[in-house]
């Protein structure tokens, strides 16, 4: 296959990915942290819950910026019955600190850097694979479904399935 048309399938997927973008090209115009605007889209009721749980909330309406691979509602309830409802007792704050920091990149990550990686280190510590084929995105196992959601103190990218960081 010729350069050019290398280039250029390379440059549509990476338009096409771009393309997901929830509301438009990316800007810091949003005056809402990561958090609020996660509270404002009303598809991570569950996440917004545990991370009041872990005591996280504060953390990511700090200055950041962050990068979060947020699951749905919908990617929540795919985890095996009880596992959120033990997750989310006092007993078990630390695991749940664990895995939702593991959602979260130190630094503004947009669609247009995601796509240059195979890997980044989350805020807990744990490596995440990246990989792009045919113009889908996954972090780990879990399909990028909405990318560059931009809140002033970062920006989320909308994933549909929970990451779980390596067993140490």
């Amino acid at each position: 296959m010729p350069n050019r048309i290398r280039a250029f399938i390379a440059a549509a997927v990476l338009a096409g990915f771009a393309a997901l973008t929830f509301g438009g090209a990316p800007s810091r115009a949003s005056n809402q942290d990561i958090v609020d605007t996660a509270v404002a889209s009303g598809q991570f009721k569950t996440l917004t819950a545990a991370l009041k749980a872990a005591g996280l909330v504060d953390t990511l309406k700090g200055s950041g910026p962050f990068t979060v691979f947020a699951p749905t509602d919908a990617a929540f309830a795919k985890l095996p019955a009880g596992t959120l409802k033990d997750l989310l007792k006092p007993e078990n704050k630390a695991k749940l600190v664990a895995i939702l920091t593991y959602h979260v990149v130190p630094g503004d990550v947009t669609a247009a850097d995601v796509t240059k990686l195979s890997e980044a280190k989350t805020v807990n510590g744990a490596m995440l694979k990246v990989t792009t084929q045919n113009g889908k995105v996954m972090i780990n196992k879990a399909d990028v479904v909405k990318t560059d959601i931009e809140a002033s103190n970062g920006v989320i990218h909308v994933i549909d399935a929970v990451l779980l960081p390596p067993a140490n």
